[in-house]
C-alpha cells in the first residue's frame, strides 16, 4: 500500500473510532498510535492525559504508565495530529517547538505553585503529581513526538540532552514510519546491532546443522556488553519470550544478583547462559577465529531473566561486571520460518524461569478457529437496514486491508458492506471486550498488552481442557461484549457528570460492574438480546449509564497516598471498591438475564455442535493435503520414531484418504500428529502447517 493510500485509511478509521465526532479524534489518534507503539514495544503502556496550555506554552498528551514499573524511565508523549487529507511535512522548527511544550511542562510539574493551579481531578493534574513523586528515582526521560504527518527528510536525528540534569531522549513516530511498521505486518522495524558499537565483536563456534531452515554459533558474550545492547534496545529484545522483567523477586533473579556482586568471576560456571536467534547476521574470521559483527533482529528467546538482572546491577557504580562472561547460544533463523521456530525454540530451551504458553499465544489455534467463524457466521440485519453482515476479526495486523487490497472498487464496496469497518476486531480488542466480563477490569485498564497476556492464559487453559467451548455460541456472545463495549465508550462522553478523562477506566469498570452484580444473583445475562438486533436496548443503555456514573466516583477518588487516579484504575483495592458499590438500578437486572441453568443448556449446544464442526474440518484437511505428502511425513517420521502406534496408523489412513475416508478421530489425529512433526523439524510438516493456518 502507498504511504498516501495508508494515510487516507489511517484517517479514516480514527473517524469511525471517534464515532463521527470530531472531539473524539484526537484522543483515538492517540490511542490507535500508542497501540502500535506498545505491540511493537518501544512502550509497556500508554496513558491519555492531555493537558494544553497555550499561555504557559506547555503541552502533554500521555505517559507510559509509572515509571517505578519502567526501570523508573518515565516516558511522556505529546501529538501533532493533522486532520487534513494530504499528508503534511513535520519541519524542525515544528518538532523542536513540539518537543519545547513537552519539556516546560515537565518543568512546570516540578513547580508547586503550577500543580496547584490545575483543575483537581484532570489527568494532566495526576500527571504532574506522578512525575513531581517519582522525580528524585528518575534515571531517564523519553519523549515521543507522534505524528500523522512525514518528518522532514532534512532532519537527521535528534541528539539526546538533559533536562536540569535529567538525561532525555527524543523519538518522532511519523506517519512514514508507522507505514513501515503496519507493511511489515505489525512486526518491527528490523533492529541492526553493529557489535563494533556494543563492546566489540563476539567470538564464535560456527556449528553444523542439517536442518537448513537455520544456522548456529556457539559464543561468549561480556556483562558490560551484554548490558549496553539492552541498555539500548530493552523488551524489543524479549519479544520473542514476551516476559517482563521481574526484579528481583524471584529466587533465580536473587541468585543471579548474587553472583554478579560476589563471584562475578563465576558467573560462567554458574549460569546458563542465554539461547538466542537473529534472523541475519554478518562475520569475520582471522587467524584467531570466527568473530560476529553484526546481527539483525536479535531475540534472546532464554535467558531474558539473566539479561535484565545483568542490565539492572550495571547501573550501581559499584559493582563491576568486566569479569562476568556468559554462554550464548545463537540460532540464525529464515525470516520466513521464524513465526513458527522462535516459538518452539524459546519454548523448549526455557527451565530455569518457565515460559507460560501465553508468550506465544499469536500462533495458537484459538486465533484461526475465531478468525474462520468470524468469516463464515453471519450477523442479524440491524434495525433500518436489510442486509447482514460480518464482523471481521485480524488476527494478524493488516488482515483487513489485505483482503481489500486487490479488488476492483466494485468489490471494495461489497466488502465493506459484508465487513463494516466499525465490525472490525484485533486480538486485544477481543482480549478487553471478554475480560471485562471475565471481572478483571483494573486488568483491562493497565494496558492492552499487559491484559492480552492473562487474557491468553485464560484462553490456552480453557483450550487445553475442552476446545468444543470454542464454538458459535461463544463467539456470538463475544461479538455481543464487542458492541456493549463499543456502545459504552459513546455513552459515557454523553453524560452531563462526565467532564473528561479516565473513559477507558469507566467503560470497563462500568461492564464489570453490571456482569458482577448479575452474576450475584445467580444469574447470567442473556447475550441474545443483544446478538440478535447488534445493538444494546434503551434499557440496558440506561443501566450502563447508571453504572458508569458510579465507577466514575470511585476512580476518581483514590486514597489520598495514591493520588494518581489512571494508577488507582489499575488497582486490585479499586476494583474491590466497586465490588461493593450498592447500586440503585433503573430496572430490576432481572430483566437482562437467563437462569444459570439455561444458560449452561445453550453452552452445551455450542460445545455439541462444535465437536461436530471440528471432526468435518479434520477431515476436510485431511483429504485437501495430498497422499505424497502424508507418505513423505509418515517415511520422514519412521526414521526417528517419533509417533505411538496409533499415531503412526493415523498418517498411514490420512494417506489413503483418496481411496477411504478416515474417520473424523483418525483425521483429528493425523492433523495433530503433523503439527507435532513441524514443532520437531520436519520441514514438509512445517510447510503444512503454514498453508493450514492461513
Amino acid at each position: 500500500m502507498e504511504l498516501i493510500d495508508f494515510h487516507h485509511q489511517f484517517n479514516e478509521e480514527i473517524g469511525w473510532a471517534a464515532f463521527g465526532d470530531k472531539d473524539w479524534k484526537e484522543p483515538k489518534f492517540f490511542e490507535k498510535f500508542c497501540e502500535a507503539l506498545c505491540e511493537m514495544g518501544a512502550l509497556a503502556t500508554a496513558d491519555y492525559a492531555r493537558f494544553f496550555n497555550p499561555d504557559l506554552r506547555v503541552r502533554v498528551d500521555g505517559y507510559g504508565g509509572d515509571p517505578v514499573e519502567s526501570d523508573n524511565v518515565l516516558s511522556l508523549i505529546v501529538c501533532d495530529y493533522d486532520q487534513s487529507d494530504e499528508i503534511n511535512t513535520l519541519t524542525e522548527r515544528d518538532m523542536n517547538r513540539t518537543f519545547k511544550l513537552l519539556e516546560r511542562f515537565v518543568l512546570q510539574a516540578r513547580d508547586p505553585k503550577f500543580r496547584h493551579s490545575m483543575e483537581d481531578g484532570h489527568p494532566g493534574s495526576d500527571l504532574a503529581e506522578l512525575i513531581h513523586a517519582r522525580w528524585s528515582d528518575l534515571r531517564k526521560v523519553e519523549f515521543y513526538l507522534i505524528t500523522n504527518k512525514r518528518l522532514s527528510r532534512r532532519i537527521d536525528g535528534i541528539p539526546a540532552d538533559d533536562l536540569n540534569g535529567m538525561p532525555v531522549s527524543y523519538t518522532v513516530w511519523d506517519i512514514e514510519r508507522l507505514h513501515r511498521f503496519d507493511e511489515s505486518g505489525g512486526g518491527r522495524e528490523d533492529m541492526v546491532i553493529d557489535l563494533d558499537e556494543f563492546g566489540g565483536y563476539i567470538p564464535v563456534l560456527p556449528v553444523s546443522a542439517e536442518n537448513d531452515s537455520y544456522t548456529a554459533y556457539l559464543g561468549t558474550v561480556t556483562g558490560p556488553q551484554l548490558a549496553d545492547i539492552y541498555g539500548r534496545w530493552r523488551a524489543r529484545l524479549l519479544e520473542a519470550n514476551v516476559r517482563l522483567f521481574l526484579q528481583f523477586r524471584g529466587a533465580v533473579n536473587r541468585g543471579i544478583r548474587s553472583t554478579l556482586e560476589n563471584e562475578p568471576h563465576m558467573f560462567f560456571a554458574y549460569n546458563n547462559g542465554i539461547t538466542a536467534t537473529a534472523e541475519n547476521v554478518k562475520t569475520i574470521t582471522t587467524d584467531e577465529g570466527t568473530f560476529l559483527t553484526e546481527m539483525t533482529n536479535f531475540q534472546i528467546v532464554n535467558g531474558g531473566q539473566t539479561t535484565a538482572s545483568i542490565f539492572a546491577v550495571s547501573k550501581n557504580i559499584s559493582i563491576d561486571l568486566t569479569q562476568v562472561r556468559l554462554q550464548m547460544k545463537l540460532a540464525i533463523v529464515d525470516p520466513d520460518h521464524a513465526v513458527h521456530l522462535v516459538p518452539n525454540i524459546s519454548k523448549f530451551a526455557n527451565s530455569q524461569n518457565r515460559v507460560s504458553d501465553a508468550d506465544f499465544f499469536s500462533n495458537h489455534p484459538f486465533h484461526i478457529e475465531f478468525e474462520k467463524m468470524s468469516r463464515r457466521i453471519l450477523a442479524p440485519a440491524q434495525a433500518g437496514t436489510v442486509r447482514e453482515s460480518k464482523w471481521f476479526y485480524e488476527r494478524a495486523r493488516g488482515q483487513y486491508q489485505d483482503a481489500k487490497a486487490y479488488l476492483t472498487a466494485a468489490k471494495q464496496r461489497e466488502f465493506d458492506a459484508e465487513y463494516p469497518k466499525n465490525q472490525l476486531m484485533s486480538k486485544t480488542d477481543l482480549g478487553k471486550f471478554l475480560n471485562v466480563w471475565e471481572f478483571k477490569p483494573d486488568l483491562v485498564s493497565r494496558g492492552a498488552q499487559t491484559n492480552f497476556a492473562s487474557f491468553a492464559n485464560g484462553i490456552i487453559k480453557d483450550w487445553e481442557s475442552d476446545r468444543n467451548q470454542f464454538s458459535e455460541e461463544y463467539f456470538r456472545r463475544s461479538i455481543s461484549k464487542a458492541i456493549i463495549f463499543k456502545e459504552v465508550e459513546k455513552l459515557v462522553p454523553k453524560q452531563t457528570w462526565y467532564e473528561g478523562g479516565y473513559r477507558a477506566n469507566v467503560v470497563a469498570y462500568s461492564i464489570a460492574k453490571l456482569a458482577y452484580d448479575i452474576d450475584q444473583l445467580k444469574l447470567a445475562f442473556d447475550f441474545s438480546k443483544v446478538w440478535t438486533p447488534q445493538s444494546i436496548s434503551n434499557s440496558l443503555s440506561d443501566i450502563l449509564a447508571v453504572s458508569a456514573k458510579a465507577v466514575h466516583e470511585v476512580i476518581t477518588d483514590p486514597p489520598s497516598q495514591l493520588g494518581n487516579r489512571s494508577e488507582w484504575a489499575k488497582r486490585a483495592a479499586c476494583w474491590e471498591r466497586v465490588k461493593k458499590l450498592e447500586i440503585d438500578w433503573p430496572e430490576p437486572l432481572e430483566n437482562l438475564c437467563i437462569t444459570k441453568k439455561r444458560d449452561n443448556e445453550l453452552v452445551a449446544v455450542g460445545k455439541k455442535d462444535q465437536d461436530m464442526v471440528i471432526g468435518i474440518d479434520a477431515q476436510i484437511k485431511v483429504v485437501n493435503i495430498e497422499a505424497s505428502i502424508w507418505l513423505q511425513l509418515k517415511e520422514w517420521e519412521s526414521s526417528r520414531g517419533i509417533l505411538t502406534p496409533p499415531e503412526q496408523n493415523a498418517l498411514r489412513l490420512a494417506a489413503n484418504a483418496a481411496v477411504k475416508l478416515p474417520r473424523e478421530q483418525d483425521c483429528r489425529l493425523a492433523i495433530e500428529c503433523l503439527y507435532k512433526l513441524a514443532d520437531l523439524g520436519s520441514e514438509i510438516a512445517l510447510d503444512q502447517k503454514k498453508s493450514l493456518m492461513i
